[in-house]
């Protein structure tokens, strides 16, 4: 009878370790669904409009919502400046500063959670303001953007980090350097490192 109590009670007790490893595992598994961070970076356009332009800085900040380990949603504000270099702009030229929003789906394979690579693409919507004298070759536009991703992002406990390289590519025409060039074709490369937290 005694030898029974023992087998009942180191049961029971078996029971409730495993019930309460599954429910640290199940809170685990919760950190990380949503990521906020900031990045930062540096970046250039690419093509013709490479041509007249100077990298610069590039900055934002990102909510990432992650439902499952290899699909995840990002929202995001972001930012750039960029020097003009046209022999034709007596004074100094202008910058292009460029501010915006995006949305991004991103794939990750399912197995990799604490060291996550991943590709994502999406939709942009950007304001390019361009402060300075343009000369009558740059004037401030709106431009539509689909941006293309691919990074590494570093996820410990309530912490994450990433690398990441984004290409934008523009729907439509720069618009900002219609008078600058005949073909405004390219689009926007930039580097960038990410850090924030998880929740």
């Amino acid at each position: 009878m005694f030898s029974r109590g023992i087998q009942v009670g180191a049961l029971a007790l078996a029971i409730l370790a495993a019930g309460t490893a599954s429910a640290q595992e199940r809170k685990a598994g919760k950190r990380g669904d949503v990521n906020v961070f900031l990045k930062g970076g540096l970046g250039d356009y690419t093509g013709n409009l490479g041509d007249l332009t100077s990298t610069g800085p590039s900055w934002g900040l990102s909510l990432n919502v992650q439902p499952t380990t290899f699909l995840g949603f990002e929202l995001g504000y972001e930012g750039s400046q960029n020097g003009i270099n046209d022999v034709r702009i007596l004074d100094d030229g202008p910058s292009i500063v460029r501010q915006g929003g995006s949305a991004l789906v991103k794939l990750s394979p399912p197995m990799l959670t604490s060291v996550r690579p991943f590709v994502g693409a999406g939709f942009g919507l950007t304001y390019v303001d361009v402060r300075g004298t343009g000369g009558g070759f740059y004037d401030s536009d709106t431009m539509e953007e689909v941006p293309l991703a691919a990074g590494l992002e570093f996820n410990s406990g309530a912490l994450t980090a990433g690398l990441r390289a984004t290409y934008r590519v523009l729907i439509d025409d720069a618009g900002f350097a219609n008078g600058a060039v005949e073909d405004t074709d390219g689009g926007l490369f930039d580097a960038s490192v990410t850090l924030g937290a998880r929740f």
